[in-house]
C-alpha cells in the first residue's frame, strides 16, 4: 500500500550503503517513475545527470572536493574528505536539476516544487526496491556547470545518492500530528 510505503521510507547515507552495484535498469526505472511528477502546464522541468559508473563518480568525487578546497576559506580536512568519498560510497549519484520554462509561464517556485516532486517519486521508487536514497543540496551544486554542460536556464538544485544497504531498523516519528498542522475552515 502507497501510505505504508511513504511512512517507512528514510533517508539513507553513502556510509551506510553496502558497495552492491545498482544496476542501470534499475535507475532507469527510478527516472521513469520520476517523469510522472505532476508538472504546470507540462513544463516537466526535471532533468537529471546520472553519474553511474565508477569512473564518472570518481570524477564528481574529485570535482566536488577540488571545488570545496577553491571556494573555501577555512578548509577542514575531515570536511574535504567527506565530499570525496559520498560519490565512491554510492552505487549511483543524480544531480537534480531543473529546466526553466523559456517563456517563464509558470512562476520558478512551481517549477522547483514540480522537481521535487519528481525527486519524491524516485525516493519512494528506490525505498520500494531496497534502495537507499537521499538528496543532499551542498553550496558546491551552483559550480556543477563546471563539470558538465548545463543549458541555458538549468540549474542544478543538488545530489540525489543512492546505494543498495543492509537492514535498517530506523523508527519515523514527526514532532507533531497533522492535527496540530491542520485548520479546518
Amino acid at each position: 500500500m502507497i501510505s505504508e510505503t511513504i511512512k517507512n521510507r528514510r533517508a539513507v547515507f553513502p556510509a551506510q550503503y553496502n558497495r552492491q552495484p545498482i544496476s542501470k535498469e534499475e535507475v532507469k526505472k527510478i527516472l521513469e517513475t520520476a517523469n510522472w511528477a505532476p508538472t504546470h502546464r507540462k513544463t516537466e522541468p526535471w532533468r537529471f545527470k546520472v553519474f553511474h559508473s565508477e569512473e564518472s563518480r570518481k570524477q564528481l568525487a574529485d570535482f566536488l572536493s577540488e571545488t570545496y578546497k577553491n571556494t573555501t576559506e577555512t578548509i577542514s580536512e575531515f570536511k574535504q574528505k567527506k565530499i570525496a568519498e559520498k560519490p565512491l560510497q554510492s552505487g549511483c549519484v543524480i544531480a537534480i536539476c531543473m529546466q526553466r520554462d523559456p517563456k517563464e509561464s509558470v512562476p520558478a517556485w512551481e517549477e522547483i516544487a514540480a522537481t521535487a516532486m519528481a525527486v519524491q517519486n524516485m525516493w519512494l521508487t528506490a525505498h520500494d526496491m531496497k534502495i537507499g536514497a537521499y538528496w543532499s543540496s551542498p553550496a558546491l551544486k551552483d559550480h556543477l556547470h563546471a563539470l558538465i554542460n548545463l543549458n541555458e536556464g538549468e540549474r542544478c538544485l543538488g545530489f540525489f545518492y543512492m546505494g543498495k544497504f543492509d537492514e535498517l531498523t530506523l523508527e519515523g516519528a514527526r514532532n507533531t500530528t497533522i492535527q496540530e498542522k491542520t485548520t479546518w475552515v
